[in-house]
């Protein structure tokens, strides 16, 4: 059960990241659909947890240590390489929304010109970066169950005190900006962008355990709790939309209504997630491209933090509406490989059954 949810926390950690918990993503690509927003979230939920599943199988099978193994197992040796390059340019795209997103939360809560919360906070990240304060990031990380708690807390008080009929607030989300065209695509899109993440995770976490049986758990469960805290929290945020339109951060607008303290203590909670997934999105750019921890890493690292800040300026809600949904649509090309491999298990696995049955 300790592998099972250890592979699990593993994997909804990383996607209950400062993205999810401000409230944008869930609004982009779901509520922004609304009614029809709930069946992409049942959607995503299902494929979560076939991806879940099959990556941590063959992580486990293949005990992997890195990401690496498990791209090259899925995609063969040439494939691989750009896939294992678009990851890495997928890092440097969200620590770019990172820092968006720290001046957006600043400029709501403090009133501070965007501009200037992106830079202090890149300032604090490039500081992180160079100096490897690995520990900080690590007690940083541990807050992600404490966010889980007051986002489920905050959505069960927006659903309690509901006032605009269903009818209404369904007509509203329909008005709202989607990140596409259709509450399917944008479902899958959602599954599609955060796979690339989710393959480095789920290979690690999953390679350290003996048990292929319990690591493909790990992935069910993992699945099944992302697709209750997406349920959860976009039916809260469908439910007091009339109180949320062009709210860059809908869940820190939804704590303010409960208490200004409750808001105070999200606003922090975000911007400890957002420094945590920016410091880490912008050490694995920087290391894939030179040593770590070394002069030349320090001076890279810089400069990549000075371009990302300056891409930041496009702002949280266009970067999160364009720059997810053109990764989306390149991690179709990993899903698919995915699932051929899975495919090629069965068949691997059952040819195995059927040897030793004849035998």
């Amino acid at each position: 059960m300790k592998d099972v949810l250890k592979i699990a926390g593993a994997f909804v950690g990383f996607l209950v990241g400062a993205g999810f918990a401000s409230g944008q993503e869930l609004l982009q690509f779901f509520v922004s659909f609304g009614v029809w927003g709930l069946a992409g979230i049942t959607l995503s939920t299902a494929a979560f947890i076939f991806l879940g599943m099959t990556l941590a199988n063959l992580g486990s099978e293949l005990q992997a240590t890195s990401h690496k193994e498990v791209v090259r197992a899925i995609c063969g040796p040439w494939l691989s390489k750009p896939i294992d390059l678009l990851m890495t340019f997928f890092m440097f795209a969200i620590a770019v929304v990172m820092l968006a997103g720290a001046g957006a939360l600043l400029e709501q809560k403090l009133g501070l010109p965007a501009a200037w919360g992106s830079a202090l906070v890149t300032l604090l990240v490039i500081a992180a970066t160079c100096l490897k304060l690995k520990k900080v990031l690590t007690l940083i990380s541990s807050i992600t169950p404490l966010l889980i708690l007051v986002a489920l807390g905050i959505a069960i008080y927006a659903l309690a005190t509901r006032e605009t009929d269903l009818t209404t607030l369904n007509q509203l989300a329909l008005d709202q900006n989607a990140a596409t065209s259709h509450w399917a695509l944008g479902a899958m899109l959602y599954v599609s962008y955060n796979i690339f993440g989710c393959v480095a995770i789920l290979a690690i976490s999953s390679g350290a355990a003996k048990d292929r049986r319990k690591a493909t758990w790990g992935g069910i469960l993992g699945g099944i709790t992302l697709g209750a805290l997406m349920m959860t929290i976009s039916l809260a945020m469908l439910s007091r939309l009339d109180s949320l339109v062009d709210t860059p951060m809908p869940m820190l607008a939804l704590a303010l209504e409960v208490s200004p303290a409750l808001s105070s203590l999200v606003s922090v909670v975000i911007l400890l997630m957002i420094f945590n997934t920016a410091v880490g999105c912008l050490y694995s750019f920087s290391s894939r491209f030179l040593p770590a921890d070394t002069t030349s890493f320090r001076v890279g690292s810089l400069i990549a933090g000075i371009i990302a800040y300056a891409c930041s300026m496009f702002g949280f809600v266009s970067l999160v509406g364009m720059v997810y949904p053109v990764f989306g649509y390149i991690g179709f090309i990993l899903i698919t490989a995915i699932t051929v491999a899975w495919v090629r298990q069965r068949m691997k696995h059952s040819h195995k059954a059927q040897t030793a049955r004849a035998q």
